[in-house]
């Protein structure tokens, strides 16, 4: 296993931990957020988490790291929620919950692997900074998706910006946790 994949791996670990756990506390309650409702919560998170980095200042104690994992989760929501479109359950057993998860990371882990090849892992040269900037403009992108009613004419859908929007984050952790 390469380094890259034993440090992703790590990253999800600790997101797919989190998530189970709140998941203990809340259930599923998240599903019944309609897609742009999960799309301003990772904008609300990706926003304070530049606010931190330009200001220095954290008045709420809790610091970028958290944020960067609530990114990944919130994007796992959404793919989950593309995934079950028409599946109107708001409860959805622990196991179930785990399976889709572990799917939607493996295919994320699939376009990390196929983009890291043709990219040289050109991330790890990149600030965290402009990585938070990507994810906001990938969260713009993603909301003109949904205001136009998922119409798009020559770019990806908001699936593709999700998966984007995981592995910036999760390298994003790498970079603040693990080097």
């Amino acid at each position: 296993m390469s380094n890259t994949e034993t440090e992703y791996r790590q990253v999800i670990q600790r997101c797919k931990d989190l998530f189970l756990k709140k998941n203990k506390d809340y259930g599923t309650a998240w599903r019944i957020l309609r897609l742009p409702s999960i799309t301003d919560q990772i904008f609300i998170k990706a926003q304070r988490i530049r606010t931190l980095q330009e200001t220095g200042i954290n008045k709420v104690g809790e610091g970028i790291e958290p944020e960067f994992v609530g990114i990944i989760n919130y994007c796992v929501m959404a793919l989950i929620q593309l995934q079950l479109t028409g599946d109107a359950r708001t409860d959805i057993p622990t196991d179930e919950l785990e399976q889709l998860y572990d799917a939607q990371i493996g295919q994320v882990i699939d376009l990390l692997f196929a983009k890291n090849h043709d990219y040289g892992e050109a991330w790890r040269e990149m600030r965290v900074s402009s990585m938070t900037d990507i994810i906001l403009m990938k969260l713009l992108r993603t909301k003109q998706i949904e205001d136009n009613r998922g119409n798009t004419l020559v770019s990806e859908g908001v699936e593709a910006n999700y998966m984007d929007m995981i592995n910036y984050a999760v390298f994003c952790l790498i970079k603040l946790t693990l080097n």
